[in-house]
């Protein structure tokens, strides 16, 4: 998984949920139908204070999300059609934003033993202002937007059938203070010095210039501003990549590298150090985070999640039918033997990137 998404765009309009948001939501800048474009990504055990591993059975997101001070922006998945769009149903990129929540449980799920971490260090506020950057279905924009009751959250994400939705449930939902856009992070023209937090769940590794985007996006926070992003450590630290990649791989077959984006481009701390700085940021801090992720209740179900990793659908188009067909039981073998009483489990490695506009 090397290449990065190219950052071919036009501008447009699209207009945003809410009227009493308390800042102003600038004009979105629109994906160009069938272009691929960028989104919003010392190994030691995370020490955030209190974000150890939920003691609890896992299950859904906790219901505190709404609370103040317990926000997790979340930057999803982009699906994208093996042949091009990202607009529709398609294979899941790891891990851009997107469509990804339109199928109820499958991210979220994925990443529940990281959401408390994140959400205990991105810390919201009372009256701050969010900008939830990958925001998918929007459900994480709406959390902020209840703990920042007397501010606001406004979530960008490049998948327009993503925000329709997020819009959608926030009408539902009543919500006043939040806003989503269509709009790539990377060039969007955000509101200068209007944001105290800009956070993401892996969803800053894509962008086709990361120096320029993370200025875009430091831009837009004010003095002292806070950048929070989770990001994955290199692929090698991942047990569900090398686990999935090896699978389809096998001993007989020979899987050419992943040529789609690359969700481990911020693994290394001094190459995201030195785009930070070179972005305008200051006080760069790298915490590791080690949870696992969760695929599925079962090996069937967990399969079905895998198989829609465009990485692996792009594997499987590479070998001809008895291959493909070798490396599935491989993969089906494989998430059998990570079966546990409550679910399919691999381990992973982070980084929690901390930042500050000076």
């Amino acid at each position: 998984m090397s290449a990065r998404l190219s950052g071919a765009v036009r501008t447009g309009s699209k207009e945003a949920i809410s009227t009493r948001l308390p800042f102003p939501v600038p004009r979105a800048v629109a994906i160009g139908e069938g272009e691929p474009a960028p989104c919003a990504s010392g190994d030691t055990k995370h020490s955030v204070p209190t974000a150890g591993r939920p003691a609890t059975p896992p299950g859904p997101p906790e219901p505190g999300l709404s609370e103040p001070g317990a926000i997790l922006v979340d930057a999803g998945y982009r699906r994208r059609r093996l042949g091009g769009s990202d607009h529709g149903e398609g294979a899941v990129v790891r891990h851009s934003s997107g469509d990804h929540a339109l199928d109820p449980g499958g991210y979220d799920a994925e990443l529940r033993r990281h959401e408390p971490v994140l959400r205990r260090a991105c810390g919201v506020r009372l009256h701050d202002h969010v900008l939830d950057i990958g925001c998918g279905t929007g459900r994480t924009t709406r959390a902020a937007a209840r703990a920042a009751r007397a501010g606001g959250a406004l979530g960008v994400d490049i998948s327009a059938s993503a925000i329709g939705r997020a819009r959608e449930l926030a009408r539902a939902e009543g919500l006043g203070n939040v806003a989503f856009e269509h709009a790539d992070a990377q060039v969007h023209r955000f509101p200068r010095g209007r944001f105290d937090l800009a956070a993401s769940r892996f969803g800053t590794m894509f962008f086709d210039d990361p120096v320029a985007a993370f200025a875009n996006v430091g831009q837009a926070l004010r003095p002292a501003g806070r950048l929070v992003m989770m990001v994955w450590q290199p692929a090698e630290r991942n047990e569900w990549e090398v686990a999935v990649r090896r699978s389809l791989a096998g001993a007989e077959e020979r899987v050419a590298a992943d040529e789609g984006p690359d969700a481990f481009s911020l693994g290394d701390p001094p190459t995201v150090r030195r785009v930070l700085d070179e972005a305008g940021f200051t006080d760069i801090a790298f915490t590791g985070v080690h949870e696992p992720v969760y695929y599925g209740p079962d090996v069937e179900a967990a399969l079905g999640w895998v198989r829609r990793f465009a990485s692996t659908g792009a594997a499987l188009e590479r070998l001809d039918p008895a291959g493909a067909a070798r490396a599935i039981e491989r993969l089906r073998e494989t998430l059998a033997a990570h079966l546990a009483d409550d679910g399919v489990w691999f381990d992973s490695s982070a980084w929690l990137v901390t930042a500050r506009r000076p």
